[in-house]
């Protein structure tokens, strides 16, 4: 069974940084594009960026561009979210997911989905 545990999440100041992480399991890690997607309360849960599956292309939403990067080690089958200059609208559930497809913003593209962690940024 595909496992996929994030961590990392936790309160954080406005101009602060975090990193989430999201280790996988029971899965060919190095074949998937990753993702990492948000939601927060009352919204749809959205993009943020996601990563192939070699690493060499990203691709990330307009509102985290040069703030939110994304990495990953295929070794440890984790994958890493450095979000800087963290915003009070950053708040939000952060969720990876694994894609079989290049990476795209579509969630729908996504199979396999992370319980979530909680990242609130404070004003």
């Amino acid at each position: 069974q595909v496992q996929l545990v994030e961590s990392g999440g936790g309160l954080v100041q406005a101009g602060g940084s975090l990193r989430l992480s999201c280790a996988a399991s029971n899965l060919a890690f190095s074949s998937y594009t990753m993702g990492w997607f948000r939601q927060s309360p009352g919204k749809e849960r959205e993009f943020v960026v996601s990563i192939s599956a070699s690493g060499d292309i990203t691709n990330s939403a307009g509102s985290v561009k040069g703030r939110f990067s994304i990495s990953r080690d295929n070794a440890k089958s984790t994958v890493y979210l450095q979000m800087n200059n963290l915003k009070p609208e950053d708040t939000a559930v952060y969720y990876c997911a694994r894609s079989n497809y290049v990476p795209s913003p579509n969630r729908n593209l996504y199979d396999y989905w992370g319980q979530g962690t909680q990242v609130t940024v404070s004003s």
